[in-house]
Parts: C-alpha cells; structure tokens; sequence
C-alpha cells in the first residue's frame, strides 16, 4: 500500500469495512505518513450519516456532492451532520485537487468507486469489532449496535464493496 501511496497518481483513497474493523485508525496512519508536501485531506463518514439510519444517504452524499463534482473541477463538499442536535450542520469544502481520502461504512460503492484510485477493504472478526466499537464510543454505540449491522449488511449485499476493493486487509 505504501507504494500505491508513492505513486503521484494515488489521489483519491476510499476506506470501507464494518465497525470496529480499524478504518479510522488505518486512515489516520496514512494521513500522518502520507508522501510528498500536500497531505490528504480526511472526510469520515461518521460526520456525514444523517442519523443512525443514514448509512445510504451518507454514500450517496459523497458521490454526488464531494466526489462527481471534484472530478469535473467544480466545487466539492460534504455538509456534516450534528449528532448532538440531529440536524444537518455546516458545509465544508474540499480542494479540487490533491490527496482526499475518505473513511467510514459505506465509503466504497460502485458510485464512489469510480473516482478512487485506490480503494480497501478492512475487516476483522466479529467479537472483536463490536468490542472495539463499543468501547471506542463509550455507550453512545450500544443501543444501536444492531440496527446498524442490519443496515451494514444490507449495504453489503447491495454494493459488495469487498469485490470492489484493490485491497483486502483483515486487522484483527
């Protein structure tokens, strides 16, 4: 992965995987080692999902507001999501050009696929994503842990982002 890194024409990376598979964790790592003088810029989904039922909507957003517009040159941006209030908060603006990478369930779809140069795949087994998720958020995760494997596995059989990816990692 590093090489792919490198390479000057990495310039969109997408990063999937179920909850607790280490998809923010990978991210921040390539963020901070990442080549050349221009970081990427980070998007993580966990700030665009409208709610805990937002994992579609959240794709979607990606496709047409950030990733089809920064192909045609135009102005990209995603529009993140108060948590708190459960309402759409401001919108933020994402260069043109230059490294992006994007992490979160529901990162890799056809759609967004298309615009990545580089796309992977965590995952980990089971028991030890949802220990992780669950520790990560502290409670606020528990009540919702199953409505959003529902909706996770829902988006798997849909999009299959694993035959999408260029890289399968398991980090378990």
């Amino acid at each position: 992965m590093v090489a792919r890194l490198g390479d000057p024409t990495t310039e969109v990376v997408l990063i999937d995987g179920p909850s607790g598979a280490g998809k923010s964790t990978l991210a921040d790592a390539l963020v901070a080692s990442w080549p050349g003088s221009v970081a990427p810029t980070l998007v993580r989904m966990d700030d665009i999902y409208p709610g805990w039922d937002g994992l579609t909507a959240a794709g979607e957003h990606v496709a047409v507001n950030l990733l089809e517009p920064r192909a045609r040159g135009e102005r990209a941006r995603w529009q993140r999501h108060d948590w708190a209030r459960d309402t759409n908060a401001e919108w933020n603006l994402v260069p043109a050009r230059g490294p992006l990478v994007i992490e979160g369930c529901g990162a890799l779809t056809a759609a967004n696929r298309r615009f990545a140069t580089l796309a992977v795949w965590l995952d980990a087994d089971g028991s030890v994503r949802k220990a992780r998720a669950l520790a990560r958020d502290e409670g606020a995760f528990d009540a919702h842990w199953d409505g959003w494997q529902e909706q996770f596995e829902r988006f798997v059989d849909r999009e299959d982002p694993e035959s999408l990816a260029d890289l399968v990692l398991a980090l378990d």
